[in-house]
Protein backbone atom coordinates (compact mmCIF):
# COMPACT_ATOMS: atom_id res chain seq x y z
CA UNK A 1 0.00 0.00 0.00
CA UNK A 2 2.63 2.14 0.96
CA UNK A 3 4.12 1.91 -2.45
CA UNK A 4 1.31 2.38 -4.33
CA UNK A 5 0.92 5.70 -2.44
CA UNK A 6 4.53 6.78 -3.19
CA UNK A 7 3.82 6.18 -6.72
CA UNK A 8 0.48 8.27 -6.92
CA UNK A 9 2.67 10.93 -5.49
CA UNK A 10 5.65 10.66 -7.40
CA UNK A 11 3.09 10.40 -10.87
CA UNK A 12 1.28 13.41 -9.65
CA UNK A 13 4.29 15.35 -8.97
CA UNK A 14 5.54 14.15 -12.62
CA UNK A 15 2.43 15.48 -13.99
CA UNK A 16 2.87 18.92 -12.93
CA UNK A 17 6.01 19.13 -13.72
CA UNK A 18 5.16 18.10 -17.53
CA UNK A 19 2.52 20.69 -17.40
CA UNK A 20 4.71 23.32 -16.29
CA UNK A 21 7.08 22.14 -18.31
CA UNK A 22 4.96 23.09 -21.35
CA UNK A 23 4.42 26.53 -20.39
CA UNK A 24 8.04 26.91 -20.26
CA UNK A 25 8.35 25.35 -24.31
CA UNK A 26 5.72 27.87 -25.32
CA UNK A 27 7.84 31.00 -24.48
CA UNK A 28 10.94 28.58 -26.22
CA UNK A 29 10.06 27.40 -29.52
CA UNK A 30 10.60 26.55 -31.96
CA UNK A 31 14.07 25.33 -30.47
CA UNK A 32 12.56 22.96 -28.24
CA UNK A 33 9.85 21.69 -29.91
CA UNK A 34 11.75 18.71 -31.63
CA UNK A 35 13.14 17.45 -28.62
CA UNK A 36 9.92 17.64 -26.92
CA UNK A 37 7.68 15.89 -29.65
CA UNK A 38 10.65 12.93 -29.49
CA UNK A 39 9.90 13.06 -25.84
CA UNK A 40 6.23 12.75 -25.84
CA UNK A 41 6.10 9.93 -28.42
CA UNK A 42 8.42 8.05 -26.37
CA UNK A 43 6.07 8.53 -23.31
CA UNK A 44 3.29 7.39 -25.26
CA UNK A 45 5.13 4.13 -27.09
CA UNK A 46 6.29 3.52 -23.84
CA UNK A 47 3.61 2.70 -22.22
CA UNK A 48 3.22 5.47 -19.16
CA UNK A 49 -0.44 4.93 -17.41
CA UNK A 50 -3.69 7.35 -17.23
CA UNK A 51 -5.09 8.21 -13.78
CA UNK A 52 -6.07 5.00 -11.79
CA UNK A 53 -9.43 3.50 -11.11
CA UNK A 54 -8.88 2.60 -7.41
CA UNK A 55 -7.51 3.45 -3.80
CA UNK A 56 -4.18 0.76 -3.67
CA UNK A 57 -3.79 0.14 -7.39
CA UNK A 58 -1.99 3.31 -7.88
CA UNK A 59 -2.68 6.88 -9.23
CA UNK A 60 0.08 6.82 -12.35
CA UNK A 61 -0.46 9.70 -14.85
CA UNK A 62 -0.32 9.54 -18.65
CA UNK A 63 1.60 12.94 -20.08
CA UNK A 64 -1.17 15.03 -21.40
CA UNK A 65 1.45 17.72 -22.32
CA UNK A 66 1.83 17.05 -25.82
CA UNK A 67 2.27 19.61 -28.56
CA UNK A 68 -0.12 19.55 -31.25
CA UNK A 69 2.73 19.16 -33.91
CA UNK A 70 3.34 16.25 -31.20
CA UNK A 71 0.66 14.62 -31.81
CA UNK A 72 -0.27 14.91 -35.46
CA UNK A 73 3.40 12.94 -35.44
CA UNK A 74 2.15 9.89 -33.29
CA UNK A 75 -1.28 9.85 -34.76
CA UNK A 76 0.34 9.50 -38.02
CA UNK A 77 1.83 5.81 -36.76
CA UNK A 78 -1.45 4.57 -34.71
CA UNK A 79 -4.22 3.10 -36.49
CA UNK A 80 -7.55 4.19 -34.94
CA UNK A 81 -9.77 1.88 -32.69
CA UNK A 82 -12.93 0.70 -34.86
CA UNK A 83 -14.32 -1.31 -32.17
CA UNK A 84 -13.74 -5.08 -33.61
CA UNK A 85 -11.84 -7.51 -32.53
CA UNK A 86 -9.39 -9.62 -34.87
CA UNK A 87 -11.36 -12.83 -33.32
CA UNK A 88 -14.70 -12.27 -32.51
CA UNK A 89 -15.35 -14.09 -29.39
CA UNK A 90 -17.56 -16.66 -28.55
CA UNK A 91 -21.54 -15.93 -27.16
CA UNK A 92 -20.14 -15.80 -23.70
CA UNK A 93 -16.88 -15.89 -21.48
CA UNK A 94 -16.06 -16.09 -17.84
CA UNK A 95 -14.71 -12.77 -16.05
CA UNK A 96 -12.59 -12.41 -12.95
CA UNK A 97 -12.97 -9.95 -10.72
CA UNK A 98 -10.22 -9.73 -7.34
CA UNK A 99 -11.41 -7.66 -4.30
CA UNK A 100 -8.06 -8.70 -2.13
CA UNK A 101 -6.35 -5.95 -0.78
CA UNK A 102 -8.80 -3.33 -2.43
CA UNK A 103 -10.85 -1.13 -0.71
CA UNK A 104 -14.18 0.49 -1.88
CA UNK A 105 -14.66 4.37 -2.71
CA UNK A 106 -18.64 3.94 -2.27
CA UNK A 107 -20.25 0.56 -0.56
CA UNK A 108 -21.12 -2.37 -3.28
CA UNK A 109 -20.37 -5.82 -4.01
CA UNK A 110 -18.20 -7.39 -6.13
CA UNK A 111 -19.71 -8.93 -9.19
CA UNK A 112 -20.69 -11.94 -8.72
CA UNK A 113 -22.22 -12.70 -12.18
CA UNK A 114 -18.57 -14.19 -13.62
CA UNK A 115 -19.35 -17.50 -15.67
CA UNK A 116 -21.49 -17.64 -18.60
CA UNK A 117 -21.35 -13.34 -19.11
CA UNK A 118 -22.98 -12.55 -22.63
CA UNK A 119 -20.26 -11.51 -25.15
CA UNK A 120 -22.60 -10.26 -27.83
CA UNK A 121 -25.41 -7.66 -28.02
CA UNK A 122 -25.03 -4.06 -26.46
CA UNK A 123 -26.21 -2.19 -23.27
CA UNK A 124 -27.73 1.16 -22.78
CA UNK A 125 -26.17 3.36 -20.69
CA UNK A 126 -27.19 7.54 -20.06
CA UNK A 127 -25.01 9.68 -17.46
CA UNK A 128 -28.18 12.09 -16.59
CA UNK A 129 -25.56 15.08 -15.73
CA UNK A 130 -25.83 18.59 -14.50
CA UNK A 131 -24.34 19.84 -17.79
CA UNK A 132 -26.87 17.57 -19.91
CA UNK A 133 -27.45 14.07 -20.98
CA UNK A 134 -24.73 11.40 -21.98
CA UNK A 135 -26.50 8.37 -23.71
CA UNK A 136 -23.64 5.86 -24.36
CA UNK A 137 -23.97 2.67 -25.87
CA UNK A 138 -21.59 -0.32 -24.59
CA UNK A 139 -20.43 -3.18 -26.24
CA UNK A 140 -20.16 -6.81 -24.96
CA UNK A 141 -18.53 -7.97 -28.39
CA UNK A 142 -15.52 -6.43 -27.82
CA UNK A 143 -15.32 -5.85 -23.85
CA UNK A 144 -17.54 -8.14 -22.08
CA UNK A 145 -16.32 -8.57 -18.67
CA UNK A 146 -15.90 -4.77 -18.66
CA UNK A 147 -19.40 -4.11 -19.94
CA UNK A 148 -20.72 -6.80 -17.30
CA UNK A 149 -18.71 -4.57 -14.64
CA UNK A 150 -19.84 -0.76 -15.53
CA UNK A 151 -23.33 -2.39 -15.86
CA UNK A 152 -22.86 -3.81 -12.30
CA UNK A 153 -21.94 -0.75 -10.40
CA UNK A 154 -24.66 1.36 -12.83
CA UNK A 155 -27.30 -1.10 -11.41
CA UNK A 156 -26.14 -0.80 -7.57
CA UNK A 157 -26.17 3.43 -8.29
CA UNK A 158 -22.32 3.54 -7.54
CA UNK A 159 -21.99 6.61 -9.86
CA UNK A 160 -25.17 8.59 -8.78
CA UNK A 161 -24.46 11.95 -7.19
CA UNK A 162 -20.59 11.82 -8.67
CA UNK A 163 -18.42 13.89 -10.55
CA UNK A 164 -16.36 14.06 -13.50
CA UNK A 165 -12.99 15.00 -11.42
CA UNK A 166 -10.55 15.30 -14.50
CA UNK A 167 -10.93 17.35 -18.20
CA UNK A 168 -7.57 17.38 -20.35
CA UNK A 169 -7.99 19.76 -23.23
CA UNK A 170 -3.90 19.07 -24.97
CA UNK A 171 -2.06 16.33 -26.09
CA UNK A 172 -5.21 13.97 -25.22
CA UNK A 173 -8.86 15.32 -25.02
CA UNK A 174 -11.05 12.98 -22.26
CA UNK A 175 -13.70 14.17 -19.47
CA UNK A 176 -12.68 11.00 -16.59
CA UNK A 177 -15.29 10.21 -14.66
CA UNK A 178 -16.13 7.07 -12.35
CA UNK A 179 -14.65 7.96 -8.74
CA UNK A 180 -17.14 8.39 -5.91
CA UNK A 181 -14.55 10.65 -3.78
CA UNK A 182 -13.89 12.95 -6.69
CA UNK A 183 -9.95 12.40 -6.46
CA UNK A 184 -9.02 10.39 -8.74
CA UNK A 185 -8.01 7.42 -5.92
CA UNK A 186 -11.28 6.03 -5.25
CA UNK A 187 -12.41 2.47 -7.12
CA UNK A 188 -14.84 0.34 -6.18
CA UNK A 189 -13.07 -2.34 -3.88
CA UNK A 190 -12.24 -4.83 -6.79
CA UNK A 191 -10.30 -4.79 -10.16
CA UNK A 192 -10.25 -6.59 -13.57
CA UNK A 193 -8.15 -7.60 -16.71
CA UNK A 194 -7.64 -5.45 -19.70
CA UNK A 195 -9.99 -6.48 -22.50
CA UNK A 196 -9.93 -4.73 -26.35
CA UNK A 197 -7.73 -3.55 -27.33
CA UNK A 198 -5.01 -4.83 -24.91
CA UNK A 199 -5.56 -8.57 -25.60
CA UNK A 200 -6.60 -8.33 -29.15
CA UNK A 201 -2.92 -7.14 -30.27
CA UNK A 202 0.43 -7.88 -31.00
CA UNK A 203 1.65 -4.90 -29.11
CA UNK A 204 -0.40 -3.64 -26.13
CA UNK A 205 2.29 -0.31 -25.66
CA UNK A 206 1.89 0.46 -29.72
CA UNK A 207 0.19 3.93 -29.90
CA UNK A 208 -3.68 3.48 -31.33
CA UNK A 209 -5.90 6.65 -31.81
CA UNK A 210 -9.26 6.33 -29.47
CA UNK A 211 -11.72 7.86 -31.85
CA UNK A 212 -13.85 11.21 -30.73
CA UNK A 213 -17.01 9.40 -28.74
CA UNK A 214 -15.24 6.31 -27.48
CA UNK A 215 -15.46 5.01 -23.63
CA UNK A 216 -12.40 3.63 -22.70
CA UNK A 217 -11.06 2.45 -18.96
CA UNK A 218 -8.62 4.47 -16.90
CA UNK A 219 -6.10 2.02 -15.22
CA UNK A 220 -2.44 2.35 -13.27
CA UNK A 221 -1.66 -0.98 -15.44
CA UNK A 222 -2.92 -3.94 -16.79
CA UNK A 223 -5.32 -5.82 -14.59
CA UNK A 224 -6.47 -2.77 -12.59
CA UNK A 225 -9.49 -1.75 -13.94
CA UNK A 226 -12.43 -0.90 -11.54
CA UNK A 227 -14.63 2.19 -11.80
CA UNK A 228 -13.04 5.18 -13.78
CA UNK A 229 -13.30 5.61 -17.03
CA UNK A 230 -12.87 8.50 -19.89
CA UNK A 231 -15.21 9.77 -22.43
CA UNK A 232 -12.78 10.95 -25.48
CA UNK A 233 -14.41 14.23 -26.98
CA UNK A 234 -11.90 14.40 -29.54
CA UNK A 235 -9.27 11.75 -30.93
CA UNK A 236 -7.16 10.87 -27.77
CA UNK A 237 -3.66 9.10 -29.10
CA UNK A 238 -2.55 6.97 -26.24
CA UNK A 239 -1.17 3.31 -25.65
CA UNK A 240 -3.34 0.05 -26.78
CA UNK A 241 -3.42 -0.24 -22.49
CA UNK A 242 -6.99 0.88 -22.16
CA UNK A 243 -10.10 -0.59 -22.04
CA UNK A 244 -12.60 0.34 -24.82
CA UNK A 245 -16.24 -0.77 -24.38
CA UNK A 246 -18.27 1.67 -26.06
CA UNK A 247 -19.09 4.69 -27.55
CA UNK A 248 -21.14 8.50 -26.75
CA UNK A 249 -24.01 9.08 -28.99
CA UNK A 250 -24.51 12.66 -30.52
CA UNK A 251 -26.31 14.17 -27.95
CA UNK A 252 -23.68 12.92 -25.48
CA UNK A 253 -20.96 14.50 -27.20
CA UNK A 254 -23.02 17.76 -27.64
CA UNK A 255 -22.88 17.43 -23.97
CA UNK A 256 -19.32 16.71 -24.18
CA UNK A 257 -18.62 19.34 -25.96
CA UNK A 258 -20.56 22.42 -24.09
CA UNK A 259 -17.97 20.54 -21.06
CA UNK A 260 -14.93 21.34 -23.11
CA UNK A 261 -15.61 23.74 -24.33
CA UNK A 262 -15.72 25.31 -20.57
CA UNK A 263 -12.37 24.08 -19.89
CA UNK A 264 -10.03 23.58 -17.32
CA UNK A 265 -10.69 25.24 -14.07
CA UNK A 266 -7.86 27.68 -13.63
CA UNK A 267 -7.24 27.83 -17.22
CA UNK A 268 -4.97 25.23 -17.26
CA UNK A 269 -4.91 22.07 -19.84
CA UNK A 270 -5.49 19.11 -17.10
CA UNK A 271 -7.35 18.83 -14.23
CA UNK A 272 -11.18 19.56 -12.30
CA UNK A 273 -13.46 20.87 -15.48
CA UNK A 274 -14.18 24.78 -14.84
CA UNK A 275 -17.74 23.73 -14.94
CA UNK A 276 -18.70 21.11 -12.35
CA UNK A 277 -19.81 17.82 -14.25
CA UNK A 278 -21.62 15.92 -11.53
CA UNK A 279 -23.27 12.54 -12.94
CA UNK A 280 -26.90 12.89 -10.76
CA UNK A 281 -27.89 9.23 -12.24
CA UNK A 282 -26.38 6.75 -14.41
CA UNK A 283 -29.53 4.95 -15.86
CA UNK A 284 -29.42 1.73 -17.56
CA UNK A 285 -31.72 0.78 -20.41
Amino acid sequence: MTSNRTRRTEAMKKLEHELKSRDRSEKTKPLTVAVAALAVIALIVGGIWFLSTQTGSGDETLDASGETAQTESADAEARTLDGERATPLGDTVSCTYDAEGQTAAREVDTPTHTTEVAATGTVDLTLNTNQGPIPMTLDRSVSPCTVNAIEHLAYYKYYDDTICHRLTTSGIHVLQCGDPTGTGTGGPGFVFPNEYPTDDTDDPNAAVVYPRGSIAMANSGPGTNGSQFFLNYEDSTLPAQYTYFGTVDEQGLETLDKIAAAGVDGDGVDGAPAEEVRIETAELG
